[in-house]
């Protein structure tokens, strides 16, 4: 191709180029007549006194004139970035349309800031939705958080419950076969929670329940006779068919309690995070001298709210020191859940 012929070709595309698109023209239309063109070369002998001229022009435009072009194809054509290669070569780049192709991956926008805002006033992380005690994630909201929460909402057989009108009856015994076992502390984010070395166990209605953990509650979640107490503990046991059984242990004010004092020692400093104590823990200690208790048939008190939990409240509270109650109370000043109905079960007590 002769020089003549390339500086035409180049003078052409930036004519058409600064006139911009016609409403409704065919987007072929500068490559027809680009091919008109080089007919018309060898047609028409005026056109090469022509070309002079605009060799001449695309020669003389000045060096902002390109960015000048470039921003009038970036207003007509919506482009979102101009980059400038190398060697003054210009490239611009245009927003498609139409959708990628299959298996191309596509960067997808931020999240909504006002629903990011939303979902973490609710508790929720991503697809999560958290429970807790306050706000949208508290007890209210349990049964509406998740479809396996259902029971929380709809179940009938709930705990806690005000413990009143017990038929006194002679209760066996519950047999504790309780002894001095390693344990470690973690604070799993709604209270402190005590796993404790298998070969502790209860016996009750001829079943034997192994112990899993205990944990605390503040205030109570029981009431007895209408009355709340600073603390409770929740001693959690399953037999081998996977049946559960809780024994709740009462604490109000008075004198130091040494179980809650050995966990306290063993606090861990971050969440979620499970201590391992270096002393072994005798959970006798932790029971009143009385054993007589009430009992009922209930659930689980948090999240999934499981029914079909065989409940044991000790009828005795059990001391513990106001230093201890206030140092759980830093931690939780209230995570119980609210009094269940008791929906006409029956509770019986130990005479």
């Amino acid at each position: 191709m002769s020089p003549s012929r390339l500086t035409t070709l180049l003078a052409l595309p930036v004519a058409l180029l600064l006139a911009g698109p016609a409403h409704g023209a065919d987007p072929h239309a500068a490559e027809h007549k680009a091919n008109d063109h080089k007919v018309s070369e060898h047609k028409v002998n005026d056109h090469k006194a022509a070309e002079p001229k605009a060799a001449l022009m695309a020669k003389a435009a000045p060096a902002d004139a390109m960015t000048h072009l470039k921003e009038r194809l970036q207003e007509k054509l919506g482009a979102t970035k101009i980059q400038e290669a190398t060697l003054g070569t210009n490239e611009l780049k245009v927003p498609s349309r139409t959708p990628p192709a299959a298996g191309v991956r596509v960067a997808r926008a931020a999240p909504d800031l006002e629903r990011a805002v939303a979902d973490h006033r609710a508790g929720k992380t991503g697809h999560d939705a958290h429970w807790g005690y306050f706000g949208e994630g508290g007890p209210a909201a349990w049964g509406q958080l998740k479809p396996e929460f259902g029971l929380c909402a709809t179940g009938t057989r709930q705990s806690p419950i005000d413990i009143r009108d017990g038929i006194s009856v002679e209760l066996d015994p519950v047999k504790f076969d309780y002894r001095p076992s390693g344990f470690s502390v973690v604070d799993n984010g709604h209270t402190v929670q005590v796993n404790v070395s298998p070969g502790n166990s209860i016996e009750v209605l001829g079943r034997r329940y192994e112990l899993l953990q205990f944990h605390f509650h503040r205030p109570s979640e029981e009431r007895i006779n209408g009355r709340q107490f600073d603390l409770s503990a929740h001693l959690v046991h399953r037999d081998p068919e996977g049946r559960l059984a809780v024994v709740a242990v009462v604490l109000e004010r008075g004198a130091p309690q040494p179980v809650v004092q050995e966990v306290w020692n063993n606090l861990p400093l971050e969440k979620n995070e499970a201590v391992a104590a270096a002393d072994a823990i005798d959970l006798n200690a932790l029971l009143p001298q009385d054993k007589r208790y009430y009992t009922y048939m209930g659930s689980l008190t948090t999240p999934p709210c499981s029914e079909g939990v065989l409940w044991m409240v000790m009828q005795q509270p059990v001391p513990a020191s106001l230093a201890q109650i206030n140092i759980f109370a830093r931690l939780y000043p209230m995570n119980a859940r609210p009094v269940q109905q008791a929906a006409g079960r029956l509770i019986k007590q130990s005479q």
